[in-house]
C-alpha cells in the first residue's frame, strides 16, 4: 500500500502482523502521520520496510538496451583498452555518451590530512568548451579577456552573483586581491563546486594561464565524503587511445596526490563507465600501471 508523508513524499508500507507492542513511531508511521526523518527509521526497526525510495524500485524496470548492455560485463575486471572498446560496443542511446571515471580511495575524507584533491589538464580535452568567468581588476581583466575568458568584471560581478545567484559558468577564477569580497559567495558557489582555491588554481594572479589550461581540458578531481572520486574523462565518440590517455592521466595525478596519513590499500577499485552504459570494473594493473608515467 503506498501512502504519503506530511511533505508529500510517497512511500512503500507492507502491513503485517506484529505481535509485540506497536511504539509511537510505527504506530504514527502506519497511519502516515510522521515527521519525514524518522519514518524510515521506524519501519526499518520493525521490518516492515526499507528506506525511501523502495515504491519507486518496485516500480521501476530495466530497459532491454539497458539490460543487454550490463550483461555485458562478464568478467570481474579489465584492461583499460578492453574497457573502452567494450563501452563502445554496448553503447545504445542516440547522444553522444560522457564517460566517466570513478575511484574508490582507501583514505578517511573526514581528516584533513587524508583529503584527496587536485587538478589535471586532460591530453584530449572533454569534447566541450568550458565556460570560464574571472573576478580580477585593472591589467588582469583585459588579460583574463585575451586568453578567451567569457565572462570578465570585478565587484559588480560579486553582486551579481550574490544577488540574483547567477552561475552561467563552469568554472570561476579570482585574483588574490579579490578573495576578500568573492569570499562572501561561499554560499552560493560551495555546494555548486565553483568557489575558486588555490588548491585548484582559479586562485591565481597569472588569470591568462589559468583560462587557458581551463579551455584546453582542465579538470577536477576531489574525494567525497565516500572516498569515491569522480572525474569525466572525455566523450564516448572519441578515438579509443584518446580516452584511454585521458584515463591514464587522471589516474596517475590521483595516484600521485596519495596523502602521506593513508594507510592499507590506496586504490581500492576503479571503474570506467558512460552515461548510459554500465560500469566496467578495471584491472588493478591499471592503476599501477598508471602512477609510474
Amino acid at each position: 500500500m503506498i501512502q504519503k508523508c506530511v511533505q508529500g513524499k510517497l512511500w512503500a508500507v507492507t502491513i503485517t502482523t506484529v505481535s509485540e507492542p506497536v511504539s509511537r513511531e510505527l504506530a504514527a508511521a502506519r497511519k502516515g502521520r510522521w515527521p519525514c526523518a524518522r519514518h524510515s527509521r521506524a519501519l526499518c526497526k520493525a521490518g516492515l520496510a526499507g528506506a525511501v525510495g523502495d515504491e519507486e524500485r518496485m516500480t521501476r524496470k530495466i530497459s532491454k538496451n539497458m539490460a543487454k548492455a550490463h550483461a555485458a560485463v562478464t568478467k570481474p575486471s579489465y584492461a583499460l583498452a578492453e574497457a573502452v572498446d567494450l563501452l563502445k560496443q554496448v553503447k545504445y542511446a542516440k547522444f553522444d555518451e560522457t564517460v566517466d571515471l570513478s575511484m574508490r580511495l582507501g583514505v578517511d575524507t573526514r581528516h584533513a590530512d587524508q583529503m584527496v584533491r587536485g587538478t589535471v589538464v586532460l591530453p584530449h580535452g572533454l569534447g566541450k568548451t568550458k565556460t570560464v568567468a574571472v573576478i580580477a581588476t585593472g591589467d588582469r581583466q583585459k588579460e583574463a579577456t585575451e586568453a578567451g575568458a567569457d565572462f570578465v568584471g570585478g565587484e559588480e560581478m560579486v553582486e551579481k552573483i550574490q544577488k540574483e545567484g547567477w552561475t552561467a559558468f563552469d568554472a570561476l577564477i579570482a585574483t588574490p586581491d579579490m578573495m576578500k569580497v568573492v569570499g562572501r559567495l561561499g554560499k552560493i558557489l560551495g555546494p555548486k563546486g565553483l568557489m575558486p582555491n588555490p588548491k585548484t588554481g582559479t586562485v591565481t594572479m597569472d588569470v591568462a594561464a589559468a583560462v587557458k589550461e581551463i579551455k584546453a581540458g582542465k579538470v577536477e578531481f576531489r574525494a567525497d565524503k565516500t572516498s569515491l572520486v569522480h572525474v569525466p574523462v572525455g566523450k564516448l565518440s572519441f578515438d579509443p587511445q584518446k580516452l584511454i590517455d585521458n584515463a591514464t592521466t587522471v589516474i596517475g595525478a590521483v595516484v600521485r596526490s596519495k596523502p602521506s596519513a593513508a594507510k592499507g590499500k590506496y586504490i581500492k577499485s576503479v571503474t570506467l563507465s558512460s552515461t548510459m552504459g554500465p560500469g566496467v570494473p578495471l584491472d588493478s594493473a591499471v592503476a599501477d600501471a598508471a602512477g609510474k608515467h
